[in-house]
């Protein structure tokens, strides 16, 4: 049987190599590589061509540098085949939220078995379903009845300061808003992906938003390239 390449991005190395060591035993997995963090983690992407990208990444959320959610955010904007399948030790409301919006493809806390991990991988690849723990599905369902009830509307007098952004992150925003990618705007401005992500996600931060359709909703909004 043909082994699913995977990788693990997480801050402790004891926990990135034991979780590498009990997958790939006995199991039709192969880590292909592991990362500390996701600046890591896209760096040695970016050396690797595409034949060897991983089908499914086990990525952890609290990180330094750049986190998990960030991360994902980011990767799925370069690498959208990839499957992103959260694995860590929070089961709160707010980082189920956001791992989805980010573009997770499950959720599983990291004291589930091996062969928990190993058949969500499967199921994610082969059926399309959303892995997720027990603990966590429950709080989803949770949110999402939460989330009929109607909400108060904010006026825009209550809506936080938006802070000024520099000319570079405005013509980053721009090429954001006429679809490039982060590929594209790196070749079109003569400057690295590295730096581009860097950029947006000053820009997202400024903005008080999580992801390009919020950024570009706002730019719109204020007719800033108009």
């Amino acid at each position: 049987m043909k082994k699913i390449p995977i990788a693990i991005v997480d801050d402790k190395r004891l926990l990135r190599n034991t979780l590498s060591e009990q997958l790939q035993y006995n199991q039709p997995i192969e880590v292909l590589f592991t990362a500390e963090n996701g600046i890591d983690f896209l760096k040695q992407m970016e050396k690797r061509s595409k034949n060897l990208h991983p089908l499914v990444v086990l990525m952890d959320i609290e990180m330094p540098e750049m986190d998990g959610l960030e991360t994902v955010l980011i990767s799925k904007e370069i690498y959208p085949d990839i499957q992103f399948l959260m694995l860590t030790a929070f089961s709160e409301d707010e980082k189920i939220f956001e791992a989805v919006k980010a573009g997770a493809s499950g959720y599983l806390l990291k004291d589930e078995k091996i062969s928990k991990i190993v058949t969500s991988i499967f199921e994610l690849l082969n059926e399309g379903t959303v892995p997720m723990s027990p603990i966590v599905a429950k709080k989803t369902l949770e949110m999402l009845r939460i989330s009929e009830k109607p909400t108060p509307k904010i006026s825009d007098s209550n809506q936080e300061t938006i802070d000024y952004l520099s000319s570079r992150e405005m013509e980053i925003l721009q090429e954001i808003v006429l679809g490039l990618n982060y590929k594209e705007i790196a070749d079109k401005l003569f400057i690295s992906p590295h730096t581009v992500r860097k950029h947006i996600a000053n820009i997202y931060d400024k903005l008080h938003v999580s992801n390009k359709t919020a950024a570009i909703k706002i730019a719109m909004k204020k007719k800033w390239f108009n």
